[in-house]
C-alpha cells in the first residue's frame, strides 16, 4: 500500500490494482472489478447519490458510464476497460457512503467481462505511477487554491 500524506488527508493507493487517469481502479480478475480511488472519493466528499448503468450494457474504455453526486460536486465515472457489464454493485444505491468508507472493497462499482483487456490494461497505470499522478494533481490543486487566496487579498 502506498500512502500519500497531504495536509490533513492520507491518500491510499493499493499495489496490485491498475489505475486510470480519471481516478478509477481496475482489479485484473475475471470479470474485471472497477471502482473509484481513495483520491477520487476525497475530492468528492460525502457521496449522496450513485448513478450507474444497467447490467448487460456494453461499454468502451474511457466512456462515461455513470455519475457520482456529493455535497461538493457531480462527477462522471469513466470505464477503464471495454466489455460487457456483468454486475453492478446495487448496495451503493442504498448505501452510497460505502464509496467513502471502503472504495477498494465494499464500495466497488461494476464488474465487466472485458472484450480487449490486454490493450486496455496497457493504457492503465500501476500503483507507483498512479501515485506520481496523484502527487502532481495535489500540487496543481494547491497552486490553484494559493492563486485564489492571493486574488482575494
Amino acid at each position: 500500500m502506498i500512502e500519500l500524506v497531504t495536509g490533513k488527508f492520507t491518500v491510499k493507493i493499493p499495489r496490485g490494482l491498475f489505475y486510470s487517469q480519471n481516478d478509477i481502479w481496475a482489479r485484473r480478475t475475471s470479470p474485471v472489478v472497477i471502482g473509484i480511488t481513495d483520491y477520487f472519493q476525497l475530492l468528492l466528499g460525502d457521496v449522496l447519490y450513485v448513478d450507474l448503468p444497467e447490467e448487460g450494457r456494453e461499454v468502451k474504455a474511457s466512456e462515461e458510464i455513470g455519475e457520482l453526486e456529493s455535497v461538493k460536486a457531480v462527477l462522471g465515472v469513466y470505464s477503464p476497460v471495454s466489455g460487457h457489464i456483468v454486475e453492478v454493485n446495487n448496495r451503493l444505491k442504498e448505501s452510497p457512503e460505502l464509496l467513502n468508507q471502503d472504495p477498494y472493497g465494499e464500495g466497488w462499482l461494476l464488474k465487466i467481462d472485458p472484450s480487449n483487456s490486454e490493450a486496455d490494461f496497457l493504457n492503465l497505470m500501476e500503483a507507483e505511477e498512479y501515485a506520481k499522478l496523484v502527487e502532481f494533481k495535489i500540487r496543481e490543486e494547491q497552486k490553484r487554491i494559493e492563486k485564489q487566496k492571493a486574488g482575494l487579498k
